[in-house]
């Protein structure tokens, strides 16, 4: 069973935009809303040179690193081609307009 943790409300997040999630140890992560609603979370470090991608421009369902502008889906935490490489998602869902995740994964994933 998983045990969601509150992180904020959808409206929290800018749009086309992202929250950071500071973590005890590790990266933060990277909590994105694009222009229809969809809330997505990665970690936030670009898998090319660790720009952090909470800084970066969301359109559609992916975001520009802010350093060196390699597209990186959101779905999946991956780079577009022809650049390559991934960074780790982490499970994230919406109710009633209150944004979670998964307090296990963030806790322990990808550190």
């Amino acid at each position: 069973m998983t045990n969601w943790t509150t992180i904020c409300r959808v409206e929290d997040i800018p749009v086309l935009g992202a929250r950071r999630v500071s973590r005890p140890a590790g990266v933060g992560v990277a909590v994105f809303r694009n222009g229809q609603d969809e809330v997505f979370a990665l970690l936030d470090r670009c898998p090319h040179k660790g720009g952090p991608l909470s800084q970066g421009i969301v359109f559609g369902t992916s975001v520009a690193c802010p350093l060196h502008n390699w597209t990186i889906g959101l779905e999946d935490g991956c780079a577009k081609q022809p650049d390559e490489g991934c960074t780790p998602k982490f499970a994230c869902k919406v109710e009633a307009g209150v944004v979670m995740l998964d307090a296990h994964e963030l806790a322990t994933h990808a550190l």
